[in-house]
């Protein structure tokens, strides 16, 4: 995102997105809610949902929504890929260059016009993958 979010950041979305910022688990709103809660713990479970919303709708931070699953929420704003565990739904960054010519390829196939793309690979993990082989 080449511009700053027009958005005033108040004293609850500084100490929201500071707290998400601090971890790469890609919380859901309730997870959020209760890191938050640390800090500011009068916060309600709404207001934590309705700026985590407003953020993602500026720009400020990424809300996921992919695989039928709870909406998580994500600081790192640059393109980057996600990959999701099918048996426990944990979601971390994967580290591959995002491929733009993908929406070259999009583009000359469809009538739209193509602002980005979003990809997420599905496996996993080591912790779900470790409790098969010990069963």
């Amino acid at each position: 995102m080449d511009q700053l979010p027009n958005m005033r950041l108040t004293t609850q979305r500084q100490i929201i997105l500071e707290e998400l910022a601090k971890v790469t688990s890609h919380p859901t709103a309730n997870e959020v809610y209760d890191m938050v809660r640390q800090r500011l713990p009068r916060i309600g479970l709404g207001t934590v949902y309705r700026n985590l919303e407003l953020m993602a709708e500026s720009g400020l931070i990424l809300k996921l929504e992919v695989g039928g699953t709870q909406k998580r929420f994500d600081a790192t704003i640059s393109p980057h890929y996600h990959i999701r565990c099918i048996q426990c739904s944990k979601v971390d960054d994967i580290e591959i260059p995002v491929q733009q010519h993908i929406n070259a390829l999009a583009g000359a196939v469809c009538d739209y016009l193509i602002l980005g793309h979003h990809i997420e690979f599905s496996g996993i993990c080591d912790d779900c993958a470790q409790k098969k082989t010990e069963h």
